[in-house]
């Protein structure tokens, strides 16, 4: 079964005309943030104090991207200004003449071994207070993991949510004639392939834990789900049936998994135990039912189907039984991804041609579109629930995008020449 047929016949037509091109493996992200909230927190990243022999960019640099890709906050011109290492050396006047309503600044020093002690504070220039003090001593391997841990802490501090920075993006590229399933940071650095195959790779699920990846695999002529071990690259097959086997959906108890197979003739959904045993069917009939997505709490199961004569979405209880609707604004909408708090769906629409991010807050069932491409897919919710990772094409390549629930922050993650998609967001 081709990889069209497997997106079940009618999700993304036009995507799955896309041709990924070849990646250098040393090429690097590049960010571009667009857009913002209406209302910012103004943060001054002073440059960290620097040690010999230090990695780049630096600490603050990273960490100042990081929060600039959220969209919550404005970063405030640091030059010409002091550039204090300590919280007694900060003038708060100078600070909030800039406008900076707090204040970030360090020092790295070097240690024997080649190792770093990073010592940060984040400051409250309007209260003139200590806000967070932090000390870390580290490797040049853990440098971004250091800095992104940076960000997560002025994150929560300033805005009283938990950061996203330190967790894992998953997506799929081709370099050359093989496919590649990658692991990165958040930030699209540091990405590490995990398969490669000369057939395509598709659908990446983290476990819930981060400790395996779920995928689905052609090498062997047909479509077969795996779950492999992101430590020691173990993997197993979990679902091998005759048929297509697809779409593979994680339980919050990384216990089971939800897939959809054609063992029986159409595409139905059902439930495996993580080691391939105890398959269960959950959905029946002649439609197409795929695209499974577990509430967080377990219960319930969202899923797209064409039972009412075109692609929509609908939820179910996780054990089986009555299906009911649960997208109405237009006629094609796909590709359900549930926020942590359980409070949003965000899926793919389809209107006027185009394909976008949408977002409907599940309890009152309203509805707008995040985006402004035309040929979006694979949307995933951070693990604060507070942007969306999604892949759309720009310039004739795939690319990967994140954007905010209000729509108003977009980010590009690209590399040039490099086609991406297919990614999902990890713990």
């Amino acid at each position: 079964m081709s990889v069209s047929k497997l997106r079940t016949l009618f999700l993304f037509p036009l995507l799955c005309l896309l041709v990924l091109a070849p990646l250098s493996a040393r090429a690097a992200m590049e960010i571009e943030v667009i857009g913002g909230a209406a209302s910012k927190i103004a943060v001054a990243m002073v440059p960290f104090q620097a040690a010999p022999g230090q990695p780049s960019p630096g600490l603050s640099q990273i960490a100042g991207d990081d929060l600039n890709r959220s969209g919550q906050f404005r970063l405030v011109d640091t030059t010409g200004a002091q550039q204090p290492s300590a919280p007694g050396q900060v003038d708060y006047g100078v600070w909030r003449g800039k406008g900076a309503d707090a204040v970030v600044i360090g020092q790295v020093a070097a240690q024997s071994g080649g190792r770093f002690e990073v010592r940060f504070y984040l400051l409250d220039a309007v209260k003139q207070t200590q806000l967070a003090a932090y000390s870390y001593t580290l490797s040049a391997s853990q440098w971004r993991a250091t800095a992104h841990q940076i960000a997560d802490v002025i994150y929560a501090k300033l805005t009283g949510m938990p950061g996203a920075f330190s967790s894992r993006i998953a997506y799929v590229q081709k370099q050359g004639r093989r496919y590649e399933l990658r692991v990165a940071d958040a930030d699209g650095q540091n990405p590490r392939t995990v398969v490669r195959s000369n057939e395509s790779v598709i659908s990446p699920k983290f476990s819930p834990d981060g400790s395996r990846i779920a995928y689905v695999s052609f090498e062997d002529k047909k479509p077969i789900v795996y779950v492999q071990s992101l430590q020691d690259g173990h993997r197993r097959k979990i679902a091998a049936f005759k048929g297509s086997n697809s779409a593979p959906a994680w339980s919050p108890d990384g216990r089971r998994l939800a897939v959809v197979l054609t063992r029986d003739g159409a595409s139905q959904i059902y439930v495996v135990n993580a080691d391939g045993s105890g398959l269960t069917r959950l959905t029946r009939g002649g439609n197409i039912d795929t695209e499974p997505e577990f509430s967080r709490d377990g219960k319930t199961l969202y899923f797209t189907s064409d039972r009412g004569g075109s692609p929509q979405i609908y939820r179910m209880p996780a054990s089986g039984g009555e299906a009911r609707r649960v997208t109405f604004a237009g006629s094609y909408n796909v590709s359900p991804a549930l926020s942590p708090d359980g409070r949003y769906l965000a899926y793919i629409s389809r209107e006027g041609g185009r394909f976008r991010v949408a977002l409907q807050e599940l309890a009152s069932g309203q509805t707008r579109v995040l985006t402004d491409t035309t040929r979006d897919e694979s949307p995933s919710f951070a693990p604060n629930g507070q942007i969306v990772l999604y892949a759309t094409v720009q310039g004739g390549h795939g690319i990967l995008g994140t954007v905010s629930l209000d729509g108003k922050t977009h980010a590009r993650l690209s590399e040039s020449g490099v086609d991406a998609r297919e990614p999902v967001w990890g713990p």
